[in-house]
């Protein structure tokens, strides 16, 4: 198979949610000469851009985007650590991603972090119930441009509400941006609070990142 052929293939695969084929096929584009970076864009972010959109025309749902999320980050373990340090998806913004303390909801948090891996953006997850201010010193350290949290509980939202007052009183912003969503908030509470975002889910998460980095 071609190279081309190989990438139709794997971006096939993640569709799927082929998960046992996905690290044999990037093994393989890599092989045909397909650069990481080709990888990465042509095959698994076109997949996850299908498999979004097959989401919110609801043709597919949670469990087919997780199965899908696993199979691409099948073959980004392969793929990634051949990326040349400075190369565009390693050069990409880098994001902070967690859900807000008292909250261990992350099923949707895992969504759009797949669905922003797969865009080509540095992901650091903070994972569930994740303390402010470990939120805010990540995205310090790493020198990120978007902090994203989520929530599922209004009881959590105060955390949000923090993570925003923290930022601001640390100077990061503007060069910091913050997104929320989840089940618990809203744009007018984002507005409420100081968020520069609001998604209603990982599709448009993704929309409104590209924007925030314009």
């Amino acid at each position: 198979m071609s190279a081309e052929e190989v990438l139709e293939k794997l971006s096939d695969v993640v569709i799927k949610g082929k998960i046992k084929e996905a690290k044999p096929l990037a093994e393989e584009a890599l092989a045909a000469g397909a650069t990481p970076e080709v990888i990465i864009f042509d095959a698994l972010s076109k997949a996850m851009g299908v498999v979004g959109q097959k989401y919110e025309s609801k043709q597919y749902f949670l469990p087919q985007v997780l199965l899908a999320a696993q199979t691409m980050y099948q073959a980004l373990d392969v793929v990634l650590p051949k990326l040349k340090a400075g190369s565009s998806a390693d050069a990409a913004a880098k994001i902070v991603i967690g859900v807000v303390e008292g909250d261990v909801h992350d099923i949707g948090k895992n969504i759009v972090k797949a669905m922003l891996t797969g865009a080509g953006y540095t992901i650091f997850d903070m994972g569930r119930d994740c303390p402010t201010k470990n939120v805010i010193d990540k995205a310090k350290a790493e020198g990120a441009s978007i902090v994203a949290t989520s929530s599922l509980m209004t009881p959590t939202l105060a955390a949000m509400k923090e993570i925003e007052r923290l930022l601001a009183e640390e100077n990061l912003k503007p060069q910091v941006k913050s997104i929320i969503g989840g089940g618990a908030t809203t744009k007018d509470f984002a507005g409420q609070i100081g968020a520069d975002g609001w998604a209603y889910d990982a599709v448009e998460a993704v929309e409104v990142v590209k924007n925030l980095l314009k």
